[in-house]
C-alpha cells in the first residue's frame, strides 16, 4: 500500500481526511443532543471497496464496519485477517447491513457481529440455524445480534417489516437459539424530509422499548442524513459514501 517510489499512501491519506471529516459530523451531531459521543457507532460502510481499504481504516483506528453482500464480506474479511500483522484485525467487527438471502445465511453467520436487515421470519430462522451451527463449530463464541428492519412509509418493495408486525417478529428472534434481539433498523425514504422519518423512527423505538427495553439499538442514518438521526437517537450511523468516496468501478 506504499506509492511506487517508496512515498506516502495516497489511499491512506484520502480515507484518514475522509474519516475525520465525517468523524467530527458526528461528534458536533451528538455535542448538540448532549449525548455521550461513544453514545454513538460509526459503522463504516466498505461494500464494494477492497480489503485493503479495510486494512488501511483499521491501521487508521476503524473498528465497526458494515458489508451488505455475501459472499463478498466473507472473502473480504477472511483476506483483511490473513493478511494482519497483529491483532488489530481481530478486534474489528462487521455487521451485515444489506438484504439477507436465506441460502447465504448460513455463512453470513460465520462472520457478523450482528444483522441490522431482518424483516421476516424465514430469515430469522435461516440466521438461527446458522448462529446455531457456527457456534457449534466455534466459528462464533457470541449470539448473532438481530436488528429488525422496520418500514417507515409501509412500501413492501423497499424492504422492512411494519410496526404491526414488530412484536411476532421480536418474539421469533427472542424464541431462536443462537439469536440475541438488539433493537432496530430503519432507513429514511428519499420522499419527504429526514426530519420526518428520523421523528417517525423514533416514535417507533420508543414503542418497541417499552415492550423489549433489552433491545435499545437504533441503527439509522447515513452520509447524508446522520445529523436528523442522532438527534432522534440513533445509536449507530451508517456511513459509507463520505468516507470512502465514490462507489468502485469494478466490485469485489
Amino acid at each position: 500500500m506504499t506509492g511506487a517510489d517508496g512515498g506516502g499512501d495516497a489511499r491512506r491519506d484520502d480515507l484518514a481526511q475522509r474519516y475525520a471529516a465525517a468523524r467530527a459530523r458526528l461528534d458536533a451531531a451528538i455535542d448538540a443532543t448532549g449525548r455521550r459521543r461513544d453514545d454513538v457507532e460509526l459503522l463504516v460502510v466498505t461494500k464494494f471497496f477492497p480489503a485493503d481499504d479495510v486494512t488501511r481504516l483499521i491501521g487508521l483506528g476503524v473498528r465497526s464496519f458494515g458489508e451488505s453482500r455475501e459472499p463478498e464480506a466473507g472473502r473480504k474479511i477472511a483476506e483483511v485477517r490473513s493478511a494482519a500483522l497483529d491483532d488489530t484485525a481481530t478486534d474489528a467487527r462487521f455487521d451485515m447491513i444489506g438484504s439477507v438471502q436465506s441460502k447465504k445465511a448460513k455463512t453470513i453467520a460465520e462472520w457478523a457481529r450482528s444483522v441490522h436487515s431482518v424483516d421476516r421470519d424465514k430469515i430469522v430462522d435461516a440466521l438461527a440455524r446458522g448462529a446455531q451451527a457456527a457456534l457449534d463449530s466455534g466459528a462464533r463464541t457470541a449470539d448473532l445480534g438481530i436488528l429488525l428492519q422496520v418500514s417507515l412509509d409501509g412500501d413492501p418493495h423497499r424492504g422492512g417489516a411494519t410496526e404491526d408486525e414488530l412484536p411476532a417478529l421480536a418474539e421469533r428472534v427472542i424464541g431462536a437459539d443462537g439469536l440475541s434481539l438488539k433493537g432496530l433498523m430503519v432507513i429514511a425514504p428519499v420522499e419527504g424530509s429526514a426530519e420526518r422519518w428520523m421523528q417517525r423512527a423514533a416514535e417507533i423505538q420508543r414503542r418497541f422499548v417499552e415492550e423489549h427495553p433489552e433491545a435499545w439499538q437504533l441503527s439509522a442514518g447515513m452520509s447524508g442524513d446522520l445529523e436528523e438521526a442522532v438527534a432522534h437517537g440513533s445509536t449507530c450511523v451508517r456511513v459509507g459514501t463520505a468516507i470512502m468516496g465514490p462507489r468502485p468501478l469494478v466490485s469485489q
